[in-house]
């Protein structure tokens, strides 16, 4: 069908008769003001010039407008809620069309305005036709999700009741995105079973099976059931977009089975059996898990849960064994944590960060008390990346708050901010590798214009060009948000302020920061062979002290100069954040001793850099003491001399 949708973009037109010419996929509309056009796609309408606009009529019996032209009678009957009501005159009875843009209030009252069609099958369409209309609101927006699916379950169970089937029979609905098997069962099929018993998921595609799960239901739950309610119903899904509500990873086409009547399939024994073929992963921090999706409208409703499924691997399939009936699918799952260990991570995080800020700020106050004109650029380095640290550490406090208030943007931002912070300091610690490179091996006493204010512009400016288009693509993906972690052996989960797109995660940051690790851990080679060799030249120049002498202080020289050389090593290597290349060494979360050694050395980077400048503000202290006395020495001598 080939809605004249298109009537729809006369909201602020004042005719009231519109001519329109079908023409292959084009539709041509001639109205006072002009003509329009407007293409058709596999969607819905897209209106000119008005992207995200969204048109529908009420479906009748006149199929006047699948004609190559023709002139209708137009009239606008009603405004509100920013819905535009037309009443379209056709030859045997009027039509009613409405236009709105794709925003929530709209498209949620909408929905409610689907209870005038009285055809189930018809309002099933329509409800899909508003869905791929407004594809970005239906991405983003958790409400208009949440409608759609009760609304979807509510002419699901319709469709299954008003289905007139005998005893043993099974009829097929294909309604676009989706296909609904529904089966009579009758006692002669439940006393031939022995234990379970089969049903075939329909197909989506024709001819082609071998992405549709195998399912069978235990005979002892439908012999509980009184003989008109053993109606069950399978749903396979072609679009399983509306059950994505915080970027889950669905590697398995979504069953949905559904029970008619009052009675229901739960805490079921022997449990429903589901065979799911589906790829392996092939990252080693993940695992295909059974799931189910709670679609009950409650606190914790709307999300993907492991409660009552049991999985079983084997090859190319899933086995899930569940306890109830409801929507299932096979999920990837990154390896979660043990409970124990992420209370343990956690304290260690916590404590760590809360010093981390502490010397961070002392780090500041520190730099501000002892800043003058001649002042190394170094310490502004050092300066600049302990704020970072500051930023990120005040942020990471913050990430398992934000999910806990409202409105949704508080954690959105703190997620945003975090990452800017993060990035911010892999991009100062590349700065401080960089000017360490130039400062000890490339050039010695080189002087560059603007130096600092360019390093500037590049530490605190390429992480806020990042952030903002991630926040400018909003509409299209939603990268910020509520993520949800996952402890092993247990069923709970912690929810924190953080990246919500696993793919654009390890894109973005595990590149950005495998470049600035590679760079600063040649440096740091470049550097630690420098020293080595300054060493050697030192023992060299001392070989002419006398050797009774040089024997009673060998240990204590050696041991003296393997700590300085391990403590300016270490110094480097924390100040640099070479360190966070510890995360290339566990996979995922199996490692243990890499995630401590991980949270310990990284948390407490910035009592290190504290350290660090705190030795360089001695050091200033005493270049600028000895350049005082040197000058006040230097006067009397002048003096005498004249």
């Amino acid at each position: 069908m080939i809605p004249v949708l298109v009537l729809l973009l006369l909201h602020q037109s004042k005719a009231d008769e519109v001519c329109i010419s079908i023409s292959e996929y084009n539709l041509n509309i001639t109205v006072p003001s002009g003509n329009m056009t407007e293409k058709w796609n596999s969607e819905g309408a897209v209106c000119e010039n008005d992207e995200d606009c969204f048109l529908w009529c009420v479906p009748t019996n006149d199929t006047w407008f699948h004609g190559s032209h023709g002139c209708l009678n137009c009239s606008v009957t009603n405004r509100s809620h920013n819905i535009t009501e037309y009443t379209i005159h056709g030859n045997t009875s009027d039509t009613v069309c409405y236009h709105t843009h794709c925003r929530e209030d709209s498209i949620l009252l909408l929905n409610h305005r689907l209870k005038e069609i009285n055809d189930f099958q018809k309002k099933m369409k329509a409800l899909q036709y508003i869905k791929g209309s407004c594809p970005n609101l239906f991405r983003t927006s958790y409400e208009i999700k949440k409608a759609y699916v009760i609304l979807e379950k509510q002419i699901i169970h319709k469709i299954m009741n008003t289905s007139e089937l005998e005893g043993g029979s099974s009829k097929t609905y294909n309604l676009k995105y989706l296909s609904v098997n529904v089966f009579k069962i009758n006692d002669t099929v439940l006393n031939v079973s022995e234990d379970m018993i089969p049903l075939e998921a329909p197909q989506l595609w024709p001819n082609d099976g071998s992405f549709v799960p195998e399912v069978w239901i235990p005979v002892n739950a439908l012999k509980n059931m009184p003989p008109e309610d053993r109606v069950i119903g399978l749903v396979s899904y072609m679009d399983r977009s509306q059950f994505q509500f915080k970027m889950e990873e669905i590697c398995s086409m979504v069953l949905r089975i559904e029970e008619s009547g009052k009675s229901h399939l739960q805490n079921l024994k022997p449990p429903i059996k589901m065979i799911f073929k589906v790829m392996k992963p092939e990252r080693n921090d993940s695992q295909l898990l059974c799931h189910y999706f709670d679609d009950v409208d409650d606190v914790d409703g709307f999300a993907w849960k492991p409660d009552g499924c049991e999985t079983e691997i084997d090859q190319d399939q899933v086995t899930c064994k569940c306890s109830h009936a409801t929507p299932f699918a096979v999920l990837l799952i990154r390896m979660p944590i043990d409970e124990a260990h992420w209370k343990l991570l956690s304290y260690i995080s916590y404590i760590g960060c809360g010093i981390s800020l502490f010397f961070s700020v002392s780090s500041l106050v520190v730099y501000v008390f002892n800043r003058s004109n001649k002042m190394d650029t170094s310490m502004s380095i050092h300066v600049s990346l302990s704020g970072a640290l500051l930023l990120l550490n005040s942020t990471f406090l913050l990430t398992e708050w934000g999910p806990t208030v409202e409105p949704d943007w508080v954690c959105e931002f703190i997620a945003a901010l975090m990452h800017y912070s993060l990035l911010c300091c892999f991009t100062w610690m590349a700065i401080e590798a960089l000017h360490l490179y130039l400062l000890l091996i490339k050039v010695f006493n080189t002087y560059y214009k603007y130096y600092l204010l360019k390093l500037s512009l590049v530490g605190w400016g390429i992480p806020a060009i990042i952030v903002s288009i991630s926040l400018c693509v909003k509409n299209v993906k939603q990268f910020y948000g509520v993520t949800e972690l996952t402890l092993s052996d247990t069923n709970q989960t912690n929810s924190i302020c953080w990246i919500t797109d696993d793919t654009y995660f390890y894109s973005l940051n595990l590149v950005y920061f495998t470049l600035i690790f590679i760079l600063n851990s040649g440096i740091l080679m470049a550097v630690a062979s420098s020293i080595c060799k300054m060493k050697k030249m030192l023992k060299t120049n001392s070989k002419h002290q006398a050797i009774a002498s040089r024997k009673s202080k060998e240990v204590p020289q050696r041991f003296s100069v393997s700590c300085q050389s391990g403590l300016t090593l270490l110094g480097l290597t924390c100040l640099m954040g070479t360190t966070w290349g510890l995360a290339f060494l566990g996979s995922g979360y199996v490692n243990y001793t890499v995630l401590y050694l991980f949270c310990i050395l990284n948390s407490l980077q910035g009592f290190f850099i504290f350290v660090w400048i705190c030795l360089l503000a001695k050091k200033q202290k005493r270049k600028e003491m000895e350049e005082k006395v040197s000058s006040i020495t230097a006067v009397p001598s002048d003096t005498k001399k004249d």
